[in-house]
């Protein structure tokens, strides 16, 4: 059989990322150059839309609170994925019926989710209303107070979030090969030792790919926002693209809209590409080589 090139095989992945991928970011630039309501015809207005960011006095705001809820993301969910993936990577007993319940977040739906939490933190009727004076909150209030709504919500994304990149971690370390361990137990290192001399830096290439997809998906946290807070109390909450669901279907402004999306576009791939760089991913051998 006459051997395909290697374009014939990545052809129809290509055919997909450019309609599903591609052409809605073509349509989402064009409609930032216009003036549309979501009915009749866009009207061109050029770089009118753009030229209203320095007029917005919620863009910085909203900038400043997605990037806290970013790198807050990204330090709260990066070492409990990694703990656990390695412990759920062992055989500890019970850590198969543990594992599972563990990963049922990962079976519910965002809104799902957020409205559970909703219910939970009620400062009347929740949990959060007894239990809130062992927290911080003799209140029980927890999304409506300024200092701990986005705290908060940075929690239940956290819930949300972890068991997907605790099941990356817990896949990396069940290869890494078992001579290592046996090795480094022949030279007296305990596993703390273990921890830091080898399943750490064989997690390096797991870190930065899990990295990459917490930060980026954290640029786009909407669905639980708009449910769990609406970007209160004030504008405490209030992130990027919550700014730009008001803007476009609340406002009916989509020409505006879609420049807060271009720029969210340009935020994840900038953010993923120094990540990548400043890593040194792009240069990665595997871990296993020469084993």
């Amino acid at each position: 059989m006459r051997e395909r090139p290697g374009f014939v095989w990545a052809a129809p992945a290509a055919v997909f990322f450019a309609l599903f991928g591609l052409v809605p970011i073509a349509v989402v630039v064009y409609l930032s150059g216009t003036s549309w309501n979501g009915l009749g015809t866009p009207q061109w207005v050029g770089t009118e839309n753009w030229a209203a960011l320095l007029d917005d006095s919620d863009f910085l705001p909203s900038l400043r609170t997605t990037a806290l809820l970013t790198v807050g993301t990204w330090l709260v969910q990066t070492p409990l994925a990694l703990l656990l993936g390695v412990w759920s990577a062992g055989a500890q007993r019970f850590r198969a019926v543990l594992s599972t319940v563990f990963f049922l977040p990962l079976l519910l739906s965002t809104a799902a989710i957020a409205l559970v939490f909703v219910s939970l933190l009620d400062p009347n009727f929740g949990l959060a209303a007894q239990w809130g004076k062992y927290l911080g909150a003799p209140d029980g209030n927890f999304l409506g107070d300024p200092a701990r709504a986005l705290p908060t919500v940075i929690f239940v994304l956290a819930w949300q979030f972890v068991p997907f990149h605790t099941l990356l971690y817990q896949a990396a370390t069940r290869q890494i090969p078992a001579s290592l361990y046996e090795a480094a137990q022949l030279d007296g290192a305990n596993t703390v030792r273990q921890f830091f001399a080898i399943t750490l830096p064989q997690l390096r290439n797991t870190i930065v790919a899990s990295s990459v997809m917490m930060l980026v998906g954290s640029v786009t946290y909407f669905e639980s926002v708009l449910l769990l807070t609406n970007g209160g109390p004030g504008n405490e909450t209030k992130v990027l693209p919550l700014h730009m669901y008001q803007e476009g279907f609340v406002a009916f402004d989509m020409g505006y809209a879609s420049v807060l999306a271009v720029l969210l576009v340009i935020i994840g791939t900038v953010l993923s590409i120094v990540v990548v760089r400043a890593t040194g991913y792009h240069r990665m051998a595997s871990d296993r080589e020469g084993l």
